[in-house]
């Protein structure tokens, strides 16, 4: 599933980046946090390789 927002897919880079190891947790804030405990590596890898260009900063819902 392609990332909404440019703000989701950051968010899903950061938590990619903690569930292989290369981010300890621990620096992990907001939406990264809860992404991390509960995405697989393969839904963090969908939302985060999303092109940003044309995307929203964020979406309200």
């Amino acid at each position: 599933m392609p990332a909404k927002s440019a703000a989701q897919q950051k968010a899903a880079g950061a938590a990619l980046s903690a569930k292989r190891g290369d981010t300890p947790k621990s620096k992990l804030k907001g939406a990264s946090k809860s992404m991390v405990e509960s995405m697989t590596e393969k839904q963090l890898e969908d939302l985060a390789e999303t092109k940003r260009k044309g995307k929203p900063e964020q979406v309200q819902d």
